[in-house]
Order: C-alpha cells, then sequence, then structure tokens
C-alpha cells in the first residue's frame, strides 16, 4: 500500500497491478485456495473507512475475467468497485484472473457479435424492403402490409426489434424498426433495392472487423494506454500483463523484488521515464 501511496502523492493518477494470471489457477488447490484468501483479506481492507482509497478519493476497478473468481472474492470484488464508484480523484486498476491473450480473446469475441448483430439486423431491414417493393403501388409510392414479418416472437429477432445489441446496449448503426415504421410502410419503390440510411452506410462500410472495434472491447478500455510498466525482480518478459497496451510504453525493471520495491525505485523509473518522454511520444504520433 506504501507504493500506492508514494504514486498518488506524486500525483500519478491511473495505477494498473497484476494481482493474479489466470495462469495460477494452473497451480496445486491448497495455493489457489490461499491466494484467494489473501485477496479476500486485502479486499476487505481496502472498504475500511481510513483506507488509501477513502484517503486519496480513489475508485478501484477489478480487471479481468472475473467469472473466474471463487464466489466470496467476486462478490467482494463487485462490493468494492460500487463503493468506490464515486471516487473520482484517481483510478486503481487490479486484474485479477487476467492475461493480455484472454483479454484480446474477449475482445475479438465481443467485436465478432457485436458485429454480427449489426449485419443481421441489415439483412433483415433490407428483407423488409423487399417486401414493401412487391406490395400495391399508389401514386408512385409503395403501401405493403409487413406488420406480420416483424411479428417474430423469437428472443434474439425481439432484442433487435428494441434496437438492443451485444449486452442489452443501445443499437446506433440502425435506427429501431418501430421508429422508422412509416418510412418502412410508405417507401418509394426501386429496381436497385432500397435501405435505411443506417444500413446503406454499413454497405459502403467494409465488412470486417476494425481497430477501434477491438480496443474498445478490451478489459482495460476504461483506462488510458500506460506510459510506464515497472517489472520486478530484474525481468524484462511482460509475463502477459498488458500486452496490447504496452507497444510504445517506457519499461523499467528494477533488481528489486515487488515487496521491495519503495519510493527509490518509483523516482528513478519517473527520471528515466522523463528522458525519453519526448521519443516516446514522437513514436505515438507516428501510428
Amino acid at each position: 500500500m506504501s507504493l500506492l501511496r508514494y504514486c498518488y502523492e506524486l500525483g500519478i493518477k491511473y495505477v494498473t497491478i497484476y494481482a493474479f494470471s489466470i495462469e495460477n489457477f494452473k497451480r496445486r488447490p491448497d495455493e489457489v485456495q490461499s491466494l484467494m484468501d489473501l485477496m479476500l483479506e486485502k479486499m476487505e481492507v481496502l472498504l475500511m473507512e481510513e483506507s488509501i482509497v477513502n484517503q486519496y478519493g480513489i475508485r478501484v476497478c477489478f480487471i479481468g475475467n472475473l467469472r473466474l473468481l471463487s464466489e466470496p472474492v467476486r462478490v467482494a470484488a463487485e462490493k468494492v468497485m460500487k463503493v468506490t464508484s464515486n471516487n473520482s480523484k484517481a483510478m486503481l486498476f487490479v486484474c485479477v484472473a487476467y492475461t493480455a491473450s484472454n483479454e484480446i480473446v474477449h475482445a475479438v469475441e465481443g467485436s465478432c457479435k457485436e458485429k454480427g448483430k449489426e449485419f443481421r439486423l441489415c439483412n433483415l431491414n433490407n428483407e423488409a424492403m423487399d417486401d414493401v417493393k412487391e406490395g400495391e403501388k399508389i401514386n408512385g409510392m409503395v403501401v405493403h402490409d409487413i406488420q406480420d414479418f416483424y411479428e417474430d416472437t423469437s428472443v434474439e429477432f425481439q432484442g433487435l426489434k428494441q434496437g438492443k445489441g451485444c449486452n442489452g446496449a443501445p443499437y446506433h448503426a440502425c435506427e429501431s424498426f418501430e421508429s422508422n415504421w412509416d418510412q418502412v410502410l410508405t417507401s418509394k419503390a426501386s429496381k436497385s433495392g432500397e435501405f435505411s440510411e443506417g444500413c446503406r452506410n454499413l454497405r459502403q462500410e467494409d465488412p470486417v472487423i476494425k481497430l477501434v472495434d477491438i480496443e474498445k472491447h478490451m478489459y482495460m478500455a476504461v483506462a488510458p494506454d500506460p506510459d510506464m510498466l515497472i517489472r520486478s525482480s530484474g525481468e524484462s518478459r511482460l509475463s502477459n500483463f498488458l500486452l496490447w497496451q504496452t507497444c510504445n510504453c517506457q519499461l523499467y525493471s528494477p533488481a528489486a523484488l515487488w515487496p521491495e520495491i519503495g519510493l527509490s525505485q518509483l523516482v528513478w523509473a519517473i527520471l528515466k521515464f522523463q528522458q525519453s518522454h519526448s521519443y516516446l511520444e514522437k513514436k505515438k504520433k507516428q501510428l
């Protein structure tokens, strides 16, 4: 906790610590249980009124696949996040049940689901427009009852009809069917095939997952990329930690083990960062 205190005293607003890797679950069951008990103990300390999070107004977020945690630890983590949710002076990100490779897979899966929902919605809208074009023309306009087409009772279709996407989030790519009802019922016939403006935009774009789609589904999307990564015990490997976010990050690897790292190592790390800051900023602008 003393190192965290030094960080916030020096004006460092965002701190991320690697508390428990998914790989740690491969240890002996008694070792895993001991680590879970230790995490639970530390979480209870964070909830104390005189703890560092309350002294410095720190909001705590637990990052990773929290479903892998034991129920008591997961409940405690959720409680800490809820209790500190109104703190805004600084942020503490605790990576538990985390690896960078798992984070990337999670982001890709989320992006695929979101894109799939968008394109399925547009396909449904296009099929509706095809039905409209086959209807009766009145004064150059098409009037066609497609109410039955939208009365699908499947859960997925109802979610789309309500304009909901992945995890219940609202969709913005295409307007909901209800808000577009009059437009669908009175659309001009067209041999080339018309569709809603949202779907037109999707058709014009490449039907691929882009960088921004991946990054917004990252666990660490809630925080800016780190400026510096401190790897204790003189190791230069990252141990599957923040691989995506640290491509233009200062790496500092003191010989001291994690419990021994204190103010002197932190100040030296900041001085090293200041020396290379201008170079790193130039590299970021080239991306």
